[in-house]
Order: C-alpha cells, then structure tokens, then sequence
C-alpha cells in the first residue's frame, strides 16, 4: 500500500476532555512528517493511537492496512516515547538484542551491528546505558525502535535533550531513514529542525488539525530588503519575482547594491499565528 499511516476521523476522549477531535493525517512510503502543536495539543495521543496502545473514541487508524494493535500493524512500526528508560546494567548490544526478542525479529547480531553502526554507536556497543549520555540513550532508542526493519517509525521528540551536534546527527539520520523508504512520524518542539528535514508538517491545536501542508508552502512573503552603499532597503510586500526590477532600478539609479534578500515568514511565524500567541 502507498500509505503506511492512515487516521481517518479519528478521535479520543478521557473522560469529559476531548483530546483528539476528527483527525484525518495519512503518511505515504518514505514520508518525513511533522507533527507540531503546544503542550495538550494531543500529538502523543495521537501517536499512542497509531501504536495501538490507546483505543480510539471515534474514527480509525490504521498501519499498512492493518488496524492499529494488530500484531500485522505492530510488526510493521518502531516507536520511541517521549520519556523512555532502558536498564541501566545493559549495554547497547544487550539493549538492541532484547528488542529484537520482545518484537521476534530474526536479524541476530548482523541486525544488531548494523542498527548501532547506523546510528553511531557502532564502537559502544559494550557500553553500558548506564554510562552513557542523553545522547548516546537518545540514539540507542531510535535504534531500538528500528529493530525488525519497520515501515512506519513514530519518534515522539527524539532530540528534545539533546545539544546542537546531537541534534544535527538526528537530522542527519532521519533523512537517511528517508532514502531507505523508512516513513518518519516526528513529535517535535524544534520548529528549525522540523523545517530543515520533514516533507510536510501538521499542525494541531486542542486536538484538531488546523494547519498542515509543506513548510514551505506555509511561509508567506515578507518583503525584499536590499543591501546599498546607502544602507539597508526594505520593500514591504515585494516577492521574489520583483527582485530583479527592484535592483534595475536602484542601480540606474546609481546606487551601488551589495546584497538582496527574500523576506518570508517562518515555520515559528506561522506556529505562533496558529496557536494564537
């Protein structure tokens, strides 16, 4: 099937809260999507519906056709929750092996080297959790959840505690996880790195989808700001298509121009203007 994840007016409900109202999100083959929205906003209820773990009030949800719980859907997806903790007194390779028991995958130890040379623990293999850092936790569980060669991944933010180079390695590994056809459900407050890495993002708000689409497509003009011999030039509401005719003018003009830039509203912008801050 071309679509690995499909929700489909999926909602939940604790109690009088409604955390999920009428959600439809689909993710296609080696799809990277975002997931955005504030604190309550209902991504990992979201999440923990995909993966099976909470019953949906109303709606559907589905992993590669399959209904989501199902032991079709589950052997098909690799999650890594928010606040996870493996046993201190395992090593990373010991980590790695009881997942593959828990989710019955048959790869052995070629399985093994090859998740933990995938996410750079490949010489810390007998290193213990215990003295490793956040990042290196951070990158044995994503590991972990890839463990069986999944076709759905679901990271419920996987570099929230992580410093500027773990970060990047994390983007550098998910847009890998895109070549191999890896589909990539991402739980994020890192409005940049979501920009830099995801195919689409989608935004909810009190459990509704109320933006979605790519970033790129999000973002609005701002303006054309050029940089002169006189100083700086700001030219409110001109696209890029007006950038030529803006320099013309100002060299016939006699100026001397040094620089042009685009204006655009960013990713945050629009966040910001979505969740009314």
């Amino acid at each position: 099937m071309s679509e690995v994840l499909e929700c489909h007016g999926l909602s939940k409900r604790y109690g009088a809260k409604l955390a999920l109202e009428s959600v439809d999100l689909t993710l296609a083959r080696g799809e990277l999507v975002g997931l955005l929205g504030p604190n309550g906003a209902g991504k990992t209820t979201l999440m923990k519906s995909a993966c099976g773990l909470l019953r949906p009030s109303g709606g559907s949800v589905s992993v590669c056709g399959a209904p989501a719980g199902s032991g079709e859907a589950l052997s098909r997806l690799g999650y890594l929750a928010e606040l996870f903790r493996f046993p201190g007194w395992l090593t990373a390779e010991e980590v790695i092996e009881l997942h593959q028991g828990l989710s019955r995958s048959r790869g052995g130890a070629a399985e093994r080297a090859a998740l933990l040379d995938l996410v750079g623990l490949g010489e810390a293999r007998g290193v213990k959790v215990d003295a490793m850092s956040k990042g290196m936790q951070q990158r044995l569980g994503i590991a972990q959840a890839l463990v069986g060669t999944p076709h759905l991944l679901l990271l419920d933010e996987p570099a929230s505690a992580l410093d500027p180079a773990g970060r990047r390695a994390v983007r550098e590994l998910l847009l890998s996880l895109r070549q191999r056809g890896i589909s990539v459900l991402l739980n994020s407050h890192l409005l940049s790195d979501v920009e830099l890495v995801c195919d689409r993002v989608v935004l909810l708000v009190g459990g509704r989808v109320v933006r979605s689409g790519r970033p790129a497509d999000l973002v609005r003009p701002r303006g054309v700001e050029v940089e002169t011999a006189s100083g700086v030039h700001t030219y409110e509401g001109s696209t890029r298509e007006d950038a030529p005719r803006i320099v013309s003018e100002l060299v016939a003009g006699g100026e001397q121009v040094y620089g042009v830039r685009v204006l655009a509203s960013t990713l945050e912008d629009v966040y910001l203007e979505s969740v009314g801050a």
